[in-house]
């Protein structure tokens, strides 16, 4: 691994992690509005930013007051998701479009979190997967134009 992809993804996953402990009140639990998760939008730029976005969503679940089961749901998702996105990004090359698909697809997988809250918190499931996904879709929503602006100062494209 070249150290500037290291060195990158780790600093993704800093801000990640820093930007969920900043909102953490809001970050966690049957309405969440995680912030760090416009990271996820940097994968429709350039897959090798999955690392990092990856480890900062695992580094900010250990502090998940659900305990150990966070990790496997929140990092599970996120891995089964941007996998997805990846995918599908083979067949879509413009970027507006691959940040709408980032925005719709984080927003549906969200029953996986949903799921994991219903078994923990004993909620019902239609209502947390409502809320859940309303509040990664905003996020998505408001991030898209943002991470869409950087990159046209930053390049992720050929950041990595």
């Amino acid at each position: 691994m070249k150290i500037k992809l290291l060195a990158v993804n780790a600093t993704v996953a800093a801000l990640y992690v820093a930007l969920a402990f900043a909102v953490k009140p809001i970050a966690f639990g049957e309405l969440q509005f995680r912030i760090p998760e416009i990271f996820n939008h940097l994968i429709a730029f350039n897959p090798l930013f999955m690392p990092g976005v990856v480890l900062g969503v695992f580094i900010s679940n250990l502090n998940s007051e659900l305990g150990p089961i966070d990790l496997v749901f929140g990092v599970g998702h996120s891995v089964i998701t941007l996998g997805l996105a990846i995918f599908i990004f083979k067949f879509v090359s413009n970027i507006k479009v691959r940040l709408a698909i980032m925005t719709v697809l984080f927003t549906l997988t969200m029953f996986i979190i949903a799921f994991e809250l219903t078994l923990v918190l004993k909620l019902p499931f239609f209502w947390t997967w409502l809320f859940v996904a309303g509040g990664e879709f905003v996020v998505l929503a408001i991030g898209a134009p943002i991470m869409y602006t950087l990159n046209k100062r930053l390049d992720f494209k050929n950041m990595l």
